[in-house]
């Protein structure tokens, strides 16, 4: 007899229920554990206890954001919010001292609103929005003997501490490659070329559009560990320039596997060991060797130009050639691959309908938590307030998953901490302690419930150890109470226009990169062959024309973002070199868009029915830019389209403003394609060339 089929658990459920899996990350945990315990055993040898709290607060708020990546990206994801944590602190503590409840309520609301519209930024802001609301709220509600100038020193000593350690200890890339300096940028190159492995891999089956977007992930974080915060405009050694080159390399390879995967045809297996052993080359610092060319299944009875995705798979042998010749030569890059958002982007983003949504939750959960802690008399009412900042926060899941999350992890955190509290020595037990969370954040961080037993374990004993009594219990009602208070905001109803804001502010910046990436491609001044003409992008070609939205060395995008490409690829056309900025762009603000709506569907229907319909306006954005990437590299090979590139790119632009109609999304004008070079208007239509037939074997 057959069992019948389980329910499937509801989506908000099941997300509280879900967990990220992958490696222990071993070096985040060492320095997890040398960060705040040392501190704070030196602090309390010193007989300043409550610097060393300060100062472990610190380090266990820049833990959080300690995640894997290269030196310089460490620098601004944990520098940045403690800079902002240190404002925090020093605010509130002199708010606290000089002020009244009514008038501090008043401010921390004010506070609550900045600091939301700028977490509407990006990660590192919404990091910095975070740590500036939670420091405030212990400034003004931990009873402390420093002033508030000391209190900051203290906070940025800790957290400048774990950023110290960051850039110091080595990973164990060091010991393959050899080279300290740049082992986080090697790995992300490095995990590009897999990825576009396993696309070529992917081609014909369903899991293609999985890693393709798997490849995108890849891209995002190799350009980000690229362009992290530098002291020199240009690479500074032949071995980061070389690295800069090998990540530009990468880019023809990612159009073409994606084109290729658009085509759907299968490729041999051995299509994907070229990449693959490119991506051992760049993480164990060494040479390629020969490397194998694509082809396609029953290549010996016909030609390549015989196939329908004849130019995509000629795109990917002439890119995997001019990767082999950059390995081989070393690259000389000149100019660094950056992206820079300008302050009319920053704005927009803060003060769109997505920043406006996310400020006004934060400004009302912050306040009303503040509010009703101060109304409780309670010495140490920093807790609710700084509870309900992370409750509020929707990169940390959807809201019903996070209240789930928050008050089992708070249970769970207070039992344990009584339990070690009635057994273990004082100071000396409780500073282990303090070691032994912050070693185990970085693992914890894979689900929000374990990362807050983590820290209110952590806290717990930090509050002991500053002369405090054990508060275990009143943390479990404090943490409901701010549970509840953010659940009552969360499904306050908002302004017209407002209620899913985030969602549609990130779709219709997807929507203008993707339309902005598609009017390029079809305006690319480009020749028949253009791989092998006059506006070639190899290491032997012209400098090429420059496109409408180019400009020599990078390119600035519809969305306020100026990325630049460089010249890794010496030679490289400025309109090539556009063009991969604005595809890069456009997947990268798709990723973005996607994740929204993933949180989104996973609320309560109350909210997730504010965002129907979003996710099919995604995927259709999705299947424009890749079919927009099929339509480049065709172009590239024929100067023309044919019929059934442009007859898709009609079909998927009608689609969308079906789509964008019924859902109030707002995209712009999108690029007419009618006007778009075609096959059939050239009888004389002449075949492409047959590209190069491989590399050394």
């Amino acid at each position: 007899m057959s069992r019948p089929a389980a329910l499937p658990l509801p989506p908000w459920l099941a997300h509280a229920l879900r967990a990220q899996r992958g490696p222990v990350p071993w070096n985040a945990v060492v320095r997890g554990a040398l960060a705040g315990g040392p501190l704070l055993l030196v602090a309390v040898g010193l007989g300043r206890p409550s610097v060393g709290v300060l100062a472990a607060l610190g380090a266990m708020l820049a833990g959080i954001n300690d995640r894997p990546g290269s030196r310089r990206v460490a620098v601004q994801r944990l520098g940045v919010p403690a800079l902002a944590g240190a404002v925090g602190l020093l605010v509130g503590t002199y708010a606290g001292q000089y002020t009244g409840a009514v008038v501090l309520t008043l401010l921390l609301t004010a506070l609550g609103l900045l600091a939301g519209g700028m977490s509407a930024v990006g990660l590192v802001a919404s990091g910095a929005g975070t740590q500036l609301l939670v420091a405030a709220a212990i400034g003004a509600g931990m009873p402390l003997p420093e002033p508030g100038w000391e209190r900051a020193l203290a906070y940025l000593a800790g957290a400048g501490w774990l950023l110290v350690l960051r850039l110091a200890l080595p990973t164990p890339a060091v010991l393959t490659a050899g080279d300290y300096r740049f082992d986080g940028e090697r790995d992300a190159v490095a995990a590009v070329y897999d990825a576009i492995a396993g696309l070529l891999d992917a081609v014909g089956t369903p899991d293609a559009l999985a890693r393709r977007s798997a490849l995108t992930a890849a891209l995002d974080h190799a350009q980000d560990a690229l362009a992290g915060p530098r002291l020199r405009r240009y690479a500074s050694s032949s071995a980061e320039r070389r690295l800069h080159a090998q990540y530009a390399a990468a880019l023809p390879l990612a159009e073409a596997a994606t084109a290729l995967a658009w085509d759907g045809d299968a490729v041999v297996g051995r299509a994907s060991e070229g990449p693959r052993r490119l991506a051992a080359a760049v993480r164990g610092n060494t040479a390629t060797g020969p490397l194998p060319a694509p082809v396609l299944p029953g290549a010996r009875h016909r030609t390549a130009a015989d196939t329908a995705s004849a130019p995509a798979l000629r795109a990917l042998d002439d890119a995997l050639l001019r990767a082999a010749e950059t390995f081989d030569r070393g690259g000389d890059a000149r100019a660094l691959h950056t992206r820079r958002r300008t302050l009319g982007s920053l704005l927009r983003l803060g003060l769109g309908s997505g920043g406006r949504e996310y400020g006004l939750r934060v400004a009302l959960s912050f306040g009303a938590a503040a509010a009703v802690a101060q109304a409780l008399h309670h010495e140490h009412w920093y807790w609710l307030p700084a509870t309900a900042v992370f409750l509020v926060k929707p990169d940390l899941g959807p809201l019903v998953s996070r209240v789930l999350c928050r008050a089992a992890g708070t249970v769970l955190g207070a039992v344990l901490f009584a339990a070690f509290a009635a057994v273990l020595p004082r100071p000396e037990g409780l500073i282990a302690l303090v070691a032994v969370s912050g070693a185990l954040i970085p693992v914890a961080t894979r689900h929000f419930a374990a990362q807050t037993a983590v820290v209110t374990v952590l806290v717990l004993a930090l509050v002991m150890v500053g002369g405090d009594p054990q508060a275990s219990w009143s943390r479990i009602g404090e943490t409901l109470l701010a549970c509840a208070i953010v659940l009552i905001v969360g499904h306050l109803p908002m302004p017209r226009g407002q209620r899913g804001g985030g969602v549609r502010a990130r779709l219709t910046e997807a929507g203008t990169a993707a339309y902005a990436y598609l009017a390029h491609v079809l305006d690319e001044p480009r020749t028949p062959d253009a791989r092998s003409g006059a506006g070639r992008s190899d290491a032997t070609g012209g400098t090429g024309e420059t496109g409408g939205t180019s400009s020599p060395g990078g390119s600035a995008t519809p969305n306020g973002v100026t990325v630049s490409v460089g010249s890794a690829l010496p030679g490289t056309a400025d309109a090539r070199a556009a063009r991969w900025a604005l595809r890069r762009e456009a997947y990268r603000a798709l990723a973005k868009a996607r994740s929204a709506i993933a949180l989104s569907e996973a609320e309560l229907p109350a909210l997730a029915r504010h965002t129907e319909g979003t996710d099919e306006v995604a995927a259709l954005l999705e299947r424009l830019v890749d079919t927009t990437t099929a339509c480049a590299v065709h172009l590239d090979d024929t100067g023309r389209l044919s019929r059934h590139h442009t007859d898709r790119l009609t079909a998927l632009l009608d689609e969308l403003a079906r789509h964008q109609r019924h859902t109030g999304t707002t995209l712009p004008e999108p690029p007419d394609v009618t006007d778009a070079p075609d096959e059939t208007e050239a009888a004389d239509e002449v075949d492409a060339p047959p590209g190069r037939q491989g590399l050394s074997a």
